[in-house]
């Protein structure tokens, strides 16, 4: 039987799992669904159509479901999703989709979301993505597998990072991010790849000299860019993390693709 604390408010059409703990304060709206083990500390707001899936712990004052930051919103009846052994701190704040972006927010798995950050409208967020402190995502935002943001960091929005992306704190991106690329400085340019990313999650040496020697090729000055991509393609077929970013830059984009400070060649 779940244990919700005598001064939590639980509206009677909430589903509950048997050992879901609701701490003092906490306040959980008719639509939400609540996952094994998933724990709210305290002073936690859950409303809308809020699914939250198994082990998720959120923290003190945190604002999950209510109505999206989008004046385009008219009260259609959209979702927010969250995956399963998510952390989610203090003062985070994420919202349901509209019916312009599918309709749906979804939050990958085993992700860490540190106080204040914020998962707007439609953003799409794959597994073990960490938003550092007051990291802000717009609406429409695709984040891969693995991406980090640094804190004070904001995403425009239509923007994709890829898969193992680094973006460094206290800048902007308003341009797609390559995966395994990183990004640092105050709305700067692409700053190579992560290559330290790449080797904590068991990359092959062999496997970063490969997309190393793609970042040159694709981002070279001569030629044009699309010969580029077709000729690194060929060059690299079979190489995992070069197929990745070639697949992402073939991918339908409205906002386009972050390119090298001038200078940076990987």
């Amino acid at each position: 039987m779940p244990q919700i604390h005598p001064t939590a408010v639980v509206a009677s059409g909430a589903q509950l799992a048997d050992d879901v703990v609701i701490g003092p304060y906490c306040i959980v709206g008719e639509r939400v669904e609540l996952g094994p083990g998933v724990v709210l500390m305290s002073h936690v707001v859950i409303d809308g159509r809020t699914s939250v899936g198994a082990g998720t712990r959120i923290f003190p004052f945190a604002s999950l479901g209510h109505a999206p930051q989008d004046l385009k919103y008219r009260g259609e009846d959209s979702a927010l999703v969250i995956g399963c052994r998510n952390t989610i701190r203090e003062y985070v704040t994420m919202n349901p989709g509209t019916d312009g972006g599918g309709m749906v927010t979804r939050v990958g798995s085993d992700c860490l979301f540190m106080v204040g950050a914020h998962v707007a409208h439609d953003c799409r967020i794959g597994d073990h993505v960490i938003m550092a402190n007051n990291a802000t995502l717009a609406g429409h935002v695709v984040l891969g597998d693995y991406a980090i943001l640094g804190g004070l960091r904001a995403i425009h929005q239509f923007v994709r990072v890829g898969k193992h992306a680094m973006i460094g704190g206290m800048s902007g991106a308003e341009r797609d991010v390559i995966p395994y690329g990183q990004v640092i400085g105050v709305r700067t340019g692409l700053g190579g790849l992560n290559i330290v990313g790449m080797q904590r999650r068991g990359f092959s040496r062999d496997e970063i000299q490969k997309l190393r020697t793609a970042y040159q090729m694709l981002f070279h000055p001569e030629g044009t860019f699309s010969d580029r991509v077709d000729a690194t393609a060929r060059r690299f077929a079979g190489v995992r993390p070069v197929e990745d970013v070639i697949k992402f830059i073939r991918a339908d984009s409205s906002r386009g693709l972050l390119q090298p400070q001038a200078g940076n060649g990987g």
